[in-house]
């Protein structure tokens, strides 16, 4: 048997439930991946939301999630490009959180040796939303950009693929991210109103280009003066159909191979802001529409403790995002703040061995705030 997230009405993360269900068999052409790391994406919150049923159609009960990483389990008749046990990325319509997916061989790129399993299962969605962005708009030396949600996966990775090619970029997030973004060269600017008069404040150039990725910025990029043309936007279909804005969607195979090298080779950083276990969908969803946390959120399916470890991240819990009051939990110091990882069976084997040198993520071992 294998496991999957469900849900079976509309709803906030509340409506998310881990099932029992058969493990799938791969058709002619398809393969069966044994799923390591998933990512989650605002998206998928719009579409579990009931916003724009009809452009996002949902069958219930629907599985969720579209990008994961693992490792091929069994391939169907006329599928061998993968052989079993190769490290796969990859990418379905809905349903990739979960422990075991069927998908199209050619949905499946090879996971460069050197990417993190949290980095890989969290790639696609980011790297090639980003990537689309960029390219689509056509970035350069002469542009000036703003990009929201700029500490999120995909504003990110945009605003770095942004200044490599040259344009000088102005990214929105909550203060206490300000540092995180300054460390990729984005200039900081706090989510609120006025946002184009406190744009203007910071550069005396013309914003040529504005990459929208929180939602609800099409106002202030047409009071900036951007050509609808230049606007473009992951979820908000009100700025597509009133202001012209260009809708954005993930990319194919071959964006996704792309910038997995990127990624492998350091030409960009993806950060991870935190990992979460399957049975924890609902925390990681609600952490995720507080819109500030830095980086990626995954959902790992093979969370690795190590000897010695003394407590988790402390998670936060739905009261937090509903009435604002934090969940009380014991101060801990820094170095008990050791998270799980995501590891293959030679790293569950050594659980009963030394404690292993972790390379912890960007953002990772404390709660997004």
């Amino acid at each position: 048997m294998a496991q999957a997230v469900r849900f079976s009405e509309f709803g906030g993360p509340e409506v998310l439930e881990v099932r029992e269900v058969p493990t799938p068999e791969p058709g002619p052409g398809e393969v069966l991946v044994e799923v390591y790391a998933a990512g989650i994406s605002p998206v998928e919150t719009a579409v579990r939301a009931g916003s724009n049923a009809d452009r996002w159609p949902v069958e219930f009960p629907s599985g969720q999630g579209r990008e994961f990483a693992g490792v091929v389990a069994k391939a169907g008749a006329g599928a061998g490009r993968f052989r079993r046990g190769a490290e796969v990325i990859g990418y379905v319509a809905r349903g990739a959180q979960a422990t075991h997916v069927v998908v199209p061989e050619a949905q499946l790129v090879p996971k460069p040796i050197s990417l993190s399993w949290e980095v890989a299962g969290s790639l696609y969605v980011a790297g090639t939303t980003a990537l689309g962005a960029v390219e689509g708009v056509n970035l350069g030396s002469g542009d000036v950009v703003v990009v929201t949600a700029a500490a999120g996966g995909i504003g990110c990775l945009a605003a770095q693929l942004a200044k490599a090619r040259g344009a000088v970029v102005i990214g929105t997030t909550t203060e206490e991210r300000f540092d995180f973004i300054r460390q990729f060269g984005i200039i900081p600017v706090a989510y609120g109103p006025d946002l184009a008069a406190r744009v203007r404040e910071i550069t005396g150039s013309p914003v040529t280009a504005f990459l929208d990725f929180l939602g609800g910025g099409a106002d202030e990029a047409a009071a900036l003066g951007v050509a609808p043309s230049r606007v473009f936007t992951t979820t908000d279909w009100a700025a597509v159909e009133d202001h012209d804005a260009v809708k954005l969607y993930a990319g194919d195979t071959l964006a996704l191979g792309r910038v997995a090298q990127m990624v492998a080779d350091r030409q960009v950083r993806l950060p991870i802001a935190d990992v979460f276990s399957l049975a924890e969908i609902g925390d990681a969803y609600r952490q995720l529409d507080q819109r500030d946390s830095a980086g990626k959120i995954v959902i790992g399916m093979k969370l690795v403790d190590y000897k010695g470890q003394k407590v988790k991240p402390a998670r936060i819990k739905q009261q937090d995002v509903t009435i604002g009051i934090p969940t009380p939990h014991d101060r801990v110091a820094v170095e008990d703040m050791l998270p799980p990882v995501i590891g293959d069976g030679r790293a569950r084997r050594l659980r009963t061995g030394p404690i292993p040198t972790v390379e912890v993520p960007v953002g990772a071992g404390a709660p997004a705030r």
